[in-house]
């Protein structure tokens, strides 16, 4: 028997000595088979033979957005570290070439292109053609990042109205230089010119006729938008806006960030596109560049749902007169056709109909209103306005405007800074973090990359320089190729209409104009987002 167990016990050991190496030769293989197909793959990558399956997904010559190059999409193949903007020397250069291809060799060679290989030379490829209006006294430094950001989203067109430093010849010397742009000053000729405006005869904007500051320019505004209104028939575009210079489109919903795009899906029957809102939400009090440093931003009611704005109101009012500091009514984009005529600075009209519109549910008009602490000093001294009660709501629509106004005028340096603080800056993170969570309050970092990238690729320095390197005579006139045509159309609608041929069709046509006009609603003030009082009212209706 103890023979036997010493036979059995030797025979154990050795089938376990055999199942422990079996163990480990598969174990072995199981090391060796991964690192042997990582070694084959490398080596077909490294010769060439095999495509990445990401790159396969995007054609080899797409470009990357202005602003992506130093993201975390943009940098991931440059070793990754440093901040999201940071850009090293190489990496700097890198965007600058890209950008440079992206957006022409130069404003006044090629103008901008977001796809390599468009030929701007013909316009005929860019549809639809869209055109920004507006009215500046904005310095280069600030309107120069709003027009290549525009550009860089789809428009191809900017008739500017200029005056103060916006007229300045080393400020309209660089804007003339870049193609799609064309300044109009204020001149003589101009004022006098818009006085013969069919406008004036009209009821629409006559409640702000005469009335100074705020009321001046929404006039002076919708002047200019009539006249662009014939400037953009002519050259043929298919959109039109009116966008102030501290206002930023925001494509949001769009299947690319392209205005371009946005509008080439609005149904063919719609004629004006409503884009609420949002305003800037600052959180320091030395903001130097907006358009760079400002990320946040309140969202408009449009976009909210009603018990979360009207349940965060008071918290998101922070004891200011009204949910937005300025204006919450939006802007529009609207379709260039005959008989249109501006319905105040926010929206556009038609003399024959009723414009079929449509609100945008994400896109929104960024309004980087009060950004920086000299906006309050800077608004005081362009209006003449007495520092009281009464004059101030005859110079200025809404209600934060005069308040901003009377402080600016009374109060020492320390204290208004004190107030800017109060009733401007955000600075308790608690609430700005409840808000964000709730949606009232919202990041957006798109324009932002956009402009970054688009400077740090020189684009700015390259405007500038160009038109040192190649200066133009200014022009004796007021910017206009075709001025006759412009004054016929702005001017009184009987002998426009009536010119056309002189037929039935063309008296029907000239009857049913002046019915239009006859019952013709006010123009559309900047207003302030619904408070409590409007909720009730309209509970109660």
């Amino acid at each position: 028997m103890a023979g036997y167990r010493g036979a059995s016990s030797s025979s154990a050991a050795g089938g376990g000595g055999g199942a422990a190496a079996f163990a480990t030769r598969v174990l072995l293989l199981l090391t060796l088979l991964p690192l042997a197909l990582a070694a084959f793959a490398f080596a077909l990558q490294w010769r060439g033979g095999m495509r990445d399956p990401t790159g396969a997904a995007w054609p080899a010559d797409t470009q990357r957005f202005p602003g992506m190059e130093n993201s975390p999409l943009g940098s991931s193949s440059q070793g990754g570290g440093g901040s999201y903007f940071a850009v090293s020397s190489a990496s700097a250069s890198s965007a600058a070439a890209d950008c440079a291809e992206i957006l022409g060799r130069s404003a006044s060679s090629h103008g901008i292109s977001l796809y390599r290989g468009w030929s701007f030379d013909s316009e005929a490829a860019i549809t639809p053609k869209i055109c920004i209006t507006g009215s500046t006294s904005a310095s280069l430094h600030q309107i120069l990042p709003w027009l290549y950001y525009h550009k860089a989203i789809g428009v191809s067109h900017f008739i500017l109205f200029v005056e103060g430093e916006a007229a300045k010849p080393a400020v309209t010397s660089v804007l003339e230089s870049i193609r799609g742009v064309k300044i109009i000053f204020r001149t003589k000729e101009l004022k006098e010119q818009q006085d013969r405006s069919r406008i004036w005869n009209e009821t629409w904007l006559s409640g702000f006729f005469y009335k100074p500051c705020n009321y001046e320019l929404f006039v002076k505004q919708s002047l200019n938008m009539e006249m662009a209104i014939v400037m953009a028939r002519e050259a043929g575009m298919d959109w039109i806006i009116h966008l102030d210079t501290d206002e930023l489109i925001h494509p949001a919903g769009a299947r690319e960030y392209s205005l371009r795009r946005l509008l080439l899906d609005v149904p063919d029957n719609v004629d004006m596109v409503i884009f609420p809102n949002y305003e800037s939400s600052v959180e320091r009090d030395d903001i130097k560049d907006p358009f760079t440093e400002v990320s946040m931003f309140k969202k408009n009611y449009d976009h909210l749902p009603k018990d979360t704005y009207f349940g965060l109101y008071k918290e998101a009012t922070r004891g200011n007169p009204n949910y937005f500091l300025t204006y919450g009514n939006g802007k529009s984009a609207a379709r260039v056709q005959e008989h249109m005529r501006p319905n105040g600075a926010h929206r556009w009209h038609n003399y024959m109909k009723t414009p079929n519109e449509i609100k945008l549910e994400e896109a929104a008009i960024l309004h980087y209103t009060y950004t920086k602490f000299s906006d309050l000093t800077s608004r005081r001294d362009r209006c003449g306005c007495k520092p009281t009660k009464e004059d101030v709501k005859r110079c200025f629509i809404l209600e934060f405007d005069r308040l901003a106004f009377v402080i600016a005028s009374t109060a020492t340096e320390q204290e208004m800074r004190n107030w800017y603080h109060e009733h401007v800056v955000w600075t308790d993170k608690d609430t700005n973090l409840k808000l964000l969570r709730k949606g009232v309050l919202t990041r957006i970092y798109a324009p932002m990359a956009i402009i970054r990238g688009l400077k740090e690729s020189g684009i700015f320095t390259a405007a500038v320089t160009s038109a040192k390197a190649h200066p133009k005579v200014k022009s004796s006139n007021i910017g206009l190729e075709n001025k006759e045509s412009i004054h016929t159309n702005v001017t009184a609608a009987r002998s426009t209409t009536l010119k056309e041929g002189g037929n039935d069709n063309s008296h029907a046509s000239a009857r049913k104009i002046l019915e239009m006009i006859d019952v013709q609603e006010e123009a559309m003030p900047p207003l302030s987002p619904p408070g409590f009082l409007e909720l009730i009212e309209s509970a109660l209706s």
